[in-house]
């Protein structure tokens, strides 16, 4: 469907596509992946034909369309949801001009050619797009897909622009998915849904006719919609027949056979100029030894693959708490006219690793604020442990950076903030990637991963035996995310969290806190048992 062919792309000294080449065929389901600049984003820009290649090429048939869905920035007003939504059918007036065009193709082409059957292919999905198009079921099709990606019946009489960005973006997936094209190129889709909402987008890209391209590094996602994976590193880019788990386990396999290679080879360049130096001196073995020396200078050495510096992150060990960590008593929380939280009963004890799930806007970040100390309420009472020593990770934490500062200085700050006089800051930058001069950056020019980790390292700076991480993972990369992940478990305290990510909660969690607007419930299960168990709530509940 795609070729993508010898493509070379620089920007100054760094080379970010080195002649890479591959093919996007119509039913593939791409995961796209790779650190942080590793150029996710910038091959679906050249895809796009946003951006252009030093060399080579992208060959895609006009009958291709694509459909984009970037991290952020997409603003709608103006017109009700619903209106905005049904604008997503537009094109399909014109898919009867694409038919009769593609049929006119197909008299020119030759019939046992791959891409013949791959047009015929196409043109059956339009006319099935085509048939579906009727009032009735555009109706139906755009209210499953907005109440599937969280909206309620009474948004859909709503002005677009009371929407925030958060549900911005999911108006724009709701036209993309609508529009059907042939190509979905999706850059972090997970990032503003909520757990419920994620796992009925997966459900519904599971069953997508067309072809998927994805950047996200969720990776229970990645599992669960993708056939393929392109990985890009250091300018190549490999492609892997499987979803990230078979990636991860397959070029694991490839460096531990390249590894043992170049350990066998090692051992027989050994035994060569071990024979080498003994007879140098022997006239009779003179014609041997010219030989050897000769088969070792065209000898092709292995390689291993560069290795991407990893993430290295642990909690300070927690100071001793008490059996009491944080409760709340009849804590009522509104922001005007909204009530948030009546009379919420909540305590929290020693040991606890909680995942707070639920809707977006039900006031899991609210919540969170309130058990770190940092948010005011209207009426109630919130009290900790005698030894209750908190550290809070906020999901807008990296907008509170000093743009004036260097990156140095803000670790510097935190630990005098912290009473910390063990802190070594240069130690705990070095620990999440800023050495050298990298600490020496201003805030203002980081990218989001970066001044993720910033903020994580500005945590390290306090000893404490809670810890409260809202949307941690935003913007780190799976194998940053890992890292975190594993800091986490070895933390010997009280653990609350706020995320979306379930790979990443599951492991974590024995509790899972559900936040609704009518109220709150606790479950002892982790974020997967949770999701099934709504499942089994919502069969039993359906009419």
């Amino acid at each position: 469907m795609i070729e993508i062919h010898e493509v070379f792309l620089q920007y100054g000294p760094k080379v970010l596509f080195n002649n890479i080449s591959s093919v996007i065929g119509t039913r593939d389901r791409i995961g796209l992946v790779g650190s942080n600049g590793a150029g996710k984003s910038t091959l679906i820009k050249l895809l796009l034909g946003e951006t252009e290649a030093d060399k080579g090429n992208i060959v895609q048939p006009s009958y291709v369309s694509l459909g984009y869905l970037p991290q952020d920035g997409i603003e709608v007003s103006g017109r009700t949801l619903y209106q905005e939504v049904e604008t997503a059918f537009e094109d399909m007036l014109s898919l009867q001009g694409k038919i009769d065009e593609a049929d006119a193709q197909m008299l020119e082409m030759d019939t046992s050619s791959e891409e013949y059957y791959e047009l015929i292919d196409m043109i059956g999905e339009w006319e099935h797009k085509l048939e579906e198009h009727e009032p009735e079921k555009m109706k139906s099709n755009i209210e499953k897909m907005l109440l599937g990606l969280g909206f309620e019946m009474s948004d859909l009489d709503r002005d677009t622009g009371e929407f925030s960005g958060g549900w911005q973006m999911r108006i724009a997936l709701a036209k993309l998915l609508l529009k059907e094209p042939s190509l979905l190129l999706l850059d972090e889709p997970t990032n503003h849904l909520d757990i419920l909402s994620q796992f009925w987008l997966e459900q519904y890209l599971i069953r997508y006719e067309g072809s998927i391209m994805v950047i996200s590094h969720d990776r229970a996602f990645l599992d669960a919609i993708t056939n393929r994976t392109l990985h890009l590193s250091m300018g190549e880019m490999n492609s892997y027949s499987g979803n990230y788990s078979f990636y991860e386990k397959e070029s694991q396999a490839h460096k531990n056979q390249l590894r043992k290679a170049r350990d066998n080879q090692d051992k027989e360049i050994a035994r060569q100029k071990e024979f080498i130096n003994k007879f140098r001196s022997n006239g009779k073995k003179a014609s041997m030894v010219q030989s050897r020396i000769k088969a070792l200078d065209k000898m092709e050495r292995i390689q291993l693959p560069k290795e991407e510096k990893r993430m290295y992150f642990r909690f300070p060990e927690p100071p001793i708490a008490s059996a009491k960590v944080i409760e709340l008593e009849r804590v009522t929380k509104t922001y005007g006219d909204i009530r948030v939280f009546d009379n919420l009963d909540f305590h929290i004890e020693k040991g606890d690793r909680i995942a707070i799930v639920g809707v977006n806007g039900a006031g899991k970040s609210t919540l969170a604020r309130i058990l770190a100390g940092v948010e005011p309420y209207q009426s109630g009472e919130r009290t900790t442990g005698i030894n209750t020593v908190i550290a809070y990770f906020a999901q807008q934490q990296t907008n509170e950076l000093n743009p004036e500062n260097t990156v140095l200085e803000e670790v510097q700050k935190a630990a005098f903030d912290a009473n910390n006089q063990e802190t070594n800051p240069r130690a705990v930058l070095g620990a999440l990637l800023f050495s050298g001069d990298d600490a020496l950056k201003k805030t203002s020019v980081l990218s989001g991963g970066e001044r993720n980790r910033l903020a994580l390292a500005k945590m390290l700076t306090k000893m404490a035996n809670t810890i409260i991480l809202d949307e941690p993972t935003n913007h780190l990369d799976i194998r940053s995310k890992e890292v975190l992940q594993e800091a986490v478990q070895l933390f010997k305290g009280t653990v609350i969290l706020v995320s979306h990510d379930r790979d990443f909660l599951d492991p974590l969690v024995n509790k899972v806190l559900e936040v609704r607007k009518d109220g709150t419930r606790m479950l002892t299960c982790n974020v997967s048992e949770y999701i099934a168990r709504i499942q089994e709530e919502q069969a039993v509940n359906a009419p």
